[in-house]
């Protein structure tokens, strides 16, 4: 089969997409996902969105991980699959679709996406570390001299040893201001440090709000692959209205033979 594809990146996270209304393409399929982001053997990416009809929402966004499996919410990937839909004419400026962990809404305006994430409502405190959920499980952890630091190494250990078989994304963060952090992120399913993640700098920015570390509620998060924001509202111990904002870009259109 001959296969369309388009490919996005957000801060460097990068994504293959496949517009899916007509619900052709194999999902079932791991091998063919896996190969389509493999960066020797296929197109590249982190993973794989397929945008597909919903009965009450503008489309339905299927993520999988670069594995082959289908996965738990992508941040970025939610903000890139709101660019795919703008480009496609499914959308404008305004939208509101459905993920594996519900509905978002979204803005687009001059290539800046910005992303309502789900709310937040356990934020566990542990020794030396923070666990949240913000679409897909994260571990939160300081550091210092992040620069330097052996993500790779440590991230795949405490994936594997603190989490098991079923895993959780690994952030390692350091504070650069009063409202501004550097992360750098271990993701499950890659299995490797990525350039960003979205969910991961959501739940970096909400950490670091409930350990005290920030008194803001507008927070800068620098990746290796950019610059995102975070803005929530705070209610007790939950977190609301929380958006995750940055550049969703159009990178290349083609065919691959699958």
């Amino acid at each position: 089969m001959n296969l369309e594809f388009y490919k996005y990146q957000g801060t460097g996270n990068d994504f293959v997409l496949i517009d899916n209304r007509t619900s052709f393409f194999p999902k079932e399929n791991r091998e063919i996902i896996n190969t389509l982001c493999n960066r020797n053997f296929g197109v590249g990416a982190d993973g794989l969105i397929l945008l597909e009809n919903d009965e009450t929402t503008d489309f339905k966004m299927v993520y999988f991980n670069a594995d082959g499996n289908e996965s738990t919410m992508c941040g970025n990937g939610g903000r890139c699959i709101v660019a795919f839909a703008h480009q496609l004419n499914v959308i404008e400026h305004k939208t509101t679709f459905n993920a594996i962990d519900g509905l978002h809404h979204a803005t687009i305006n001059n290539g800046i996406v910005s992303l309502q994430m789900i709310d937040v409502n356990d934020v566990q405190q542990k020794n030396g570390y923070v666990f949240t959920d913000t679409g897909s499980p994260h571990h939160v952890e300081l550091v210092e001299n992040i620069e330097s630091f052996d993500v790779y190494n440590k991230g795949k250990q405490i994936r594997n040893d603190v989490y098991g078989t079923e895993g959780s994304n690994v952030n390692f963060v350091e504070q650069l201001n009063s409202n501004s952090f550097r992360i750098r992120t271990y993701e499950r399913g890659v299995e490797n440090e990525t350039l960003a993640c979205g969910t991961g700098a959501t739940a970096a920015a909400i950490a670091m709000h409930t350990i005290d570390k920030t008194e803001d509620r507008d927070i800068n998060i620098e990746v290796e692959g950019g610059k995102l924001s975070i803005s929530f509202d705070v209610e007790g111990d939950s977190y609301r209205n929380i958006f995750l904002t940055g550049p969703a870009k159009f990178v290349f259109k083609g065919q691959i033979e699958i």
